[in-house]
């Protein structure tokens, strides 16, 4: 049976959720960032991306506006304030038969937004990446 993949995604974003990733999200996930050029690809780097994104965007402000749904996507806007800046944005989720997502695009604007999430989540990616080097 497939996973609710939006109704899934939203009680993860309720919840802030994020070993509920694990078994949304496809091995094969490419991960597009609003402030990184190339894609990422893969189940680990995109759970570290989306966990980073769950600690900056899903604050109590955090709403979606709108959403544009079809078969097997779907086009989530929203609106957050973080720090002072409103932010808005959209999620274009793609998922597979299954269910799970195989493709996560986030836009971001305005510019103002756009920079301070770049410092916001290279600040969080960072400081994971130390904490796995520690584990190590």
């Amino acid at each position: 049976m497939a996973i609710d993949t939006l109704g899934t995604w939203h009680q993860l974003v309720k919840t802030r959720n994020v070993k509920g990733l694990r078994e949304l999200l496809a091995d094969d996930v490419v991960f597009h960032s609003p402030v990184v050029h190339t894609p990422q690809t893969g189940k680990a780097v995109t759970t570290q991306y989306l966990a980073a994104a769950f600690q900056v965007f899903f604050n109590e402000s955090f709403r979606y506006a709108r959403e544009v749904v079809g078969p097997r996507d779907a086009v989530l806007e929203f609106q957050v304030e973080i720090d002072g800046v409103s932010v808005n944005g959209v999620d274009m989720i793609r998922w597979n038969d299954e269910g799970r997502i195989t493709d996560f695009k986030v836009m971001v604007r305005p510019l103002k937004a756009i920079n301070l999430i770049h410092q916001k989540m290279g600040a969080m990616l960072q400081a994971h990446q130390q904490q796995q080097q520690q584990q190590q």
